[in-house]
């Protein structure tokens, strides 16, 4: 409540009463007009002058509006229209690209791609291979089209005339809507294999107009809409009929595709015109003749209590000051709102509230509740790059999904940030929630289409359950929240219930990212170097650095305890700058001693790689210790690579004009592709571990690291693999021409003294010299 402005306006509107009430006017003349026997009449036919006028003229604007809507579906529905017929054709056409690059591709192979498109697609009624004579040869599926092998489509000369000219220009050809030799009407999509006197047929898809309708029409256009299908002006059939269509409105839409003159004419059922039609005409016409009535009663009264005035301002006064408490109610009951204005869902106010009453019932009806707390994930990076415009759409999009798994059992919030809560209000066991932690993993199966962006997003999830991870609503939320960093410890994009011991393990976290922030001034970093065998010569010639944590009360720590914690609060850049700085200080170290071939690789995150001045940081670095550009290699591994293609493009080509050398890590984990490659100005891939462990017992990881060495090296990039830690292992990768290999076989990540003295004394070649001697 706000009870001080409320007195304030109250008290302004009674001086306000009481100043009308000394200035009453006194004119003989209002009392004569106000007096007279018409004017209540008079005034009551102004009113219905108006409402008339106002009636009529919302009217119009309704039929405008209902025009402009109508059109507006049948651009969609043409659209739609075009735009699948356009995938439908581009598939055929592949299909026909195929046989003209394979003309002697079996029937048995034609088949099962004709079956691909069938499952695919969904919509053919059949897929068809018609041979230079026009007559239908192969056909999927048989079933229910034995009658169409050997038909000739070339049935009249329209259809002759159409076919050559698509066999001789190449362009597909749709066929209108015909009779079937199957039965039914449809319409047929032909492609031509190859053109003029190489042309070996076509390649056709056959659809029913029955199961195409259904494909392209939704529910609500099917129960809305009548469409009469209109070729060269005349009509060729009629979708939906209904006996239910308004006589009134109607529209003609122009549909453009190749080689038909088609348009559709879109007729609403009454139902729909009546639904698009606004209650404003009749209650605009009923509140003015009330209001006319009212105010002719009111004009009698007047003239009966004239000489009351005095009363009539104190029950003015009155009114204004209940209007006022209104306001005021109005006020507080916006500022209690429940809602989140971005995302539509409940906020967190609103579902903290509703959690302490749900965990209420829940201990008298001796239930489990369960709070689970979701996390998008990679979700600042992409607000930052692409902007708060796409995070916020994205924000939109993903709680459109989840909202869709709310009932009355589930209430689901938007937190702020990229972070969401639900409540499963009714548990009976665990799996109860497991099935909905599965539901929300679904949400996420899909991209999200965003600014014509397909966005592909995950999250993680931390659970909590009542009674076991807390009494109250406090509690509960916390763990929940513990749950969720557990989570993301263990890699993101997975859940994790809270248990016993996590809130220990949260507070060491926390200590640990406090001192995290001192580390780079106190000094506490130090780089260890990982060599890399050269298979072919026998020599190491690189190595990788690696960053460690020699923390003051805890030790030496790997970076799996606090680059996750680094790239959370943001600190990932000053340390990505701090490698880079040390391993030229190293560099600049070795030169003029037996060391200085080597080259060292030092990796990059996803966050440095956003930093517009990383170029420039990796160019002073260089310079200022005097080290030649190519003993440095920058690794990022295979996801960074394609978050934002176009920007990692123009940041790796300026890395490379800047003359480091280019290395994609963990290759074979993410998004594996050769063709990226072909795009990126890399010099070398990094087998992942996982695929070399087993690389001597499993068949399928030696035939993939096989294949990658070999695709690697046509497209003149060089290949690590990671991991090596047998003899076995590493006579797989030189019998495979592999060119680098790196694990503890060779030798763990050592300090930069203890590396110069193995090279010096010859430790870590002799491995691969026993070899090269067998």
């Amino acid at each position: 409540m706000r009870p001080t402005r409320s007195s304030s306006t109250s008290t302004t509107a009674n001086a306000r009463a009481d100043r009308d009430e000394r200035s009453l006017p006194a004119s003989n003349l209002l009392a004569r007009v106000l007096l007279t026997p018409a004017f209540p009449i008079l005034i009551f036919l102004v009113f219905l002058f108006l409402a008339t006028g106002l009636r009529h003229g919302l009217i119009e604007q309704d039929n405008s509006q209902i025009t402009a809507n109508l059109a507006n579906e049948a651009r969609a529905m043409a659209n739609t229209l075009e735009r699948e017929f356009t995938v439908h054709a581009q598939a055929i056409e592949r299909m026909a690209k195929r046989l003209e690059t394979s003309p002697d591709t079996s029937e048995a192979t034609w088949r099962q791609d004709a079956r691909q498109y069938l499952d695919h697609f969904g919509v053919y009624q059949a897929i068809e291979w018609i041979d230079r004579d026009f007559i239908i040869r192969w056909l999927e599926p048989i079933s229910g089209n034995e009658d169409v092998i050997g038909f000739n489509v070339a049935f009249s000369e329209q259809r002759r005339a159409a076919l050559e000219t698509a066999r001789a220009t190449g362009n597909f050809d749709i066929s209108g809507v015909i009779k079937l030799k199957q039965g039914g009407d449809g319409l047929v999509i032909y492609a031509p294999v190859g053109t003029g006197a190489d042309n070996n047929g076509f390649a056709a898809g056959v659809f029913r107009m029955a199961t195409l309708a259904e494909q392209l029409l939704t529910d609500r256009v099917q129960a809305s809409f009548s469409i009469d299908l209109l070729n060269n002006g005349e009509l060729s059939y009629r979708l939906n009929e209904s006996d239910t269509a308004s006589p009134v409105f109607e529209h003609t839409e122009p549909v453009n595709l190749p080689t038909l003159n088609w348009s559709f004419t879109l007729h609403p059922t009454r139902a729909w015109v009546q639904n698009q039609r606004s209650d404003w005409p009749a209650l605009t016409f009923a509140t003015l003749l009330v209001m006319g009535v009212l105010t002719s009663l009111t004009t009698l009264l007047v003239q009966l209590i004239l000489k009351r005035n005095r009363a009539l301002l104190k029950t003015r006064r009155e009114l204004t000051r209940e209007i006022d408490q209104r306001k005021t109610v109005q006020q507080d009951l916006a500022w209690l709102e429940s809602t989140d204005t971005l995302t539509g869902l409940a906020n967190r106010r609103f579902f903290m509230e509703d959690l302490i009453h749900t965990l209420q019932l829940a201990d008298r009806q001796m239930r489990q509740v369960a709070l689970i707390l979701l996390d998008l994930d990679r979700f600042q990076m992409l607000n930052d790059s692409l902007g708060h415009q796409f995070g916020d759409e994205l924000l939109i999009k993903v709680s459109d999904r989840l909202n869709r798994l709310g009932d009355e059992k589930i209430l689901v919030a938007y937190s702020g940030g990229d972070e969401f809560m639900l409540c499963q209000q009714q548990v009976d066991k665990v799996d109860d929630v497991i099935h909905l932690l599965g539901q929300v993993k679904q949400c996420f199966e899909d991209p999200f289409e965003v600014q014509g962006q397909a966005q592909r997003v995950t999250a993680t999830i931390g659970v909590a359950v009542y009674p076991q991870s807390g009494l109250d609503a406090d509690t509960l939320l916390r763990n929940a929240d513990i749950a969720l960093y557990r989570a993301k410890d263990q890699g993101r994009n997975t859940y994790q219930f809270y248990t016993e011991g996590m809130q220990e393990r949260e507070v060491m976290r926390l200590e640990l990212d406090k001192d995290l922030s001192q580390a780079l001034t106190n000094n506490e970093f130090v780089l260890y170097f990982q060599p890399q065998l050269d298979l072919d010569t026998g020599r190491i010639n690189s190595v990788e650095a690696l960053i460690r944590w020699q923390h003051p009360r805890r030790g030496l720590l790997p970076p799996g305890d606090f680059i996750p914690l680094a790239e959370e609060s943001g600190r990932i850049t000053d340390i990505g700058r701090w490698v880079v700085m040390a391993a030229c200080r190293q560099l600049a170290a070795w030169q003029g001693t037996p060391f200085e071939h080597l080259r060292v690789a030092v990796n990059l995150s996803g966050r440095e790689l956003d930093d517009d001045a990383l170029v420039d940081h990796i160019r002073e670095a260089l310079e200022s210790e005097q080290v030649p550009p190519e003993r440095l290699e920058v690794e990022l591994t295979e996801e960074i690579f394609i978050q934002n293609i176009e920007r990692n493009r123009e940041q790796l080509s300026r890395l490379r004009q800047l003359g480091v050398h280019l290395a994609i890590d963990d290759f074979g984990v993410g998004y594996s592709s050769l063709g990226y490659l072909r795009d990126f100005p890399v010099d070398l891939v990094k087998i992942d571990r996982s695929f070399i462990t087993e690389v001597t017992e499993r068949h399928d990881d030696a035939v993939i690291t096989h294949a990658v060495i070999n695709l690697a090296h046509n497209l003149g990039i060089q290949v690590v693999a990671e991991g090596v830690e047998t003899e076995a292992q590493l006579d797989f990768l030189r019998h495979h021409h592999c060119n680098l290999a790196q694990g503890y076989l060779i030798s763990r990540p050592i300090p930069a003294v203890e590396l110069e003295e193995a090279l010096g004394k010859g430790r870590l070649v002799a491995p691969a010299m026993s070899h090269s001697e067998l």
